[in-house]
């Protein structure tokens, strides 16, 4: 257990994921739905299985091994996870990086952190610790810093015309990007589930001479093989809808090259977020692994917003809504600091 490198794993993995979409601004003559599904095949098909093969002995003789519940359980909460990041996905084309990740992870963060242990019965123990109310304390203010980010959105909704905003993000669609962002953040709690589910997966890694901080990675296998089947499935849907399935050949060779490798880029450091999460939750321990989510929303969400300010997302806002920002990315980065050093002390109990 090492509480501070599980805070450094959690803040890689969540610049990599508040990084992924940043491409598509490169990204020519492509419909959304081609470049999401294509990142998605590199980020949930190829990448779990190059990981999982380069850090474990044998992976598909640690799936072979692990109980079928478990890897179905895993397999099962993938699919609702990908219901949650296909709409994530349409919130951030909605809404930007800063208020699209700012509101769906608001969900996320609550729903992915708090649930588990009321689900197993463990939450009470929480209030009866100091290590367990200082993490409780810090999920409070992480939740209040995410309020403050989305408060920021709203208020530049509000000083920006219909022109301004399309200025800043071509789709802009407020009601769109709420209603994706709310319930792509509920659904991609479910991820935090597939590796609750997971963890007799995670044993059978272990028993099999797999080193601690690589564990959870073939838990990535099942959970992101079935996102990628909810998106896969939606993407094609779109694509006949939109008829853009003409996409993947029928553009001139330097587009497709560009873009092809935009949409690899994207995938890997998707990828990067759940690869450097896995290895997060090693070291921050299992009494209270579910502050690990939290962890992870949070520092999503300092480098979202950190991204929409160098992309002038909010360059045509005044003073008072950046400040709110700004204290916001403040509050979040304070609420990890608290959240760290609540794990610390319960690894000493």
């Amino acid at each position: 257990m090492n509480p501070f490198l599980g805070v450094v794993l959690h803040a890689i993995g969540g610049f990599s994921s508040a990084s992924f979409y940043v491409p598509i601004n490169k990204v020519r003559e492509w419909a959304w739905e081609t470049y999401w599904i294509t990142l998605g095949f590199v980020a949930w098909v190829i990448m779990p299985e190059v990981g999982g093969l380069l850090t474990t002995p044998d992976l598909w003789g640690i799936l072979r091994q692990s109980p079928g519940s478990s890897m179905a359980w895993s397999y099962f909460f993938g699919v609702l996870w990908g219901f949650g990041g296909l709409t994530c996905g349409l919130s951030l084309r909605y809404m930007g990086l800063s208020l699209g990740q700012s509101i769906s992870l608001g969900f996320c963060a609550a729903f992915g952190a708090l649930i588990p242990p009321i689900f197993e019965g463990t939450i009470g123990e929480l209030v009866w610790t100091g290590s367990g109310l200082l993490i409780l304390l810090g999920v409070v203010i992480c939740l209040g810093g995410i309020a403050l980010c989305g408060w920021a959105g709203v208020l530049k909704e509000r000083q920006l015309s219909e022109a301004q905003k399309k200025e800043v993000i071509k789709d802009f669609s407020l009601f769109k990007g709420l209603a994706f962002a709310t319930f792509g953040g509920i659904m991609s709690s479910c991820m935090a589930f597939a590796f609750k589910a997971g963890q007799p997966i995670a044993q059978a890694s272990k028993a099999a001479g797999t080193s601690d901080v690589f564990v959870n990675i073939p838990i990535l296998v099942l959970a992101l093989g079935g996102g990628f089947t909810t998106n896969f499935f939606a993407a094609m849907i779109l694509s006949a809808r939109n008829k853009s399935f003409g996409d993947y050949t029928l553009r001139p060779r330097s587009t497709l090259l560009s873009n092809y490798f935009l949409a690899i880029l994207s995938g890997l450091m998707w990828y990067g977020q759940f690869f450097f999460y896995g290895m997060g939750t090693t070291k921050l321990g299992e009494k209270y692994d579910f502050s690990s989510w939290i962890l992870h929303m949070a520092f999503i969400i300092i480098f979202s917003n950190l991204w929409g300010v160098y992309l002038h997302e909010w360059r045509l806002v005044d003073r008072r809504t950046r400040i709110v920002l700004w204290v916001g990315i403040i509050t979040l980065i304070a609420s990890t600091i608290v959240i760290g050093y609540g794990n610390k002390l319960a690894g000493k109990a």
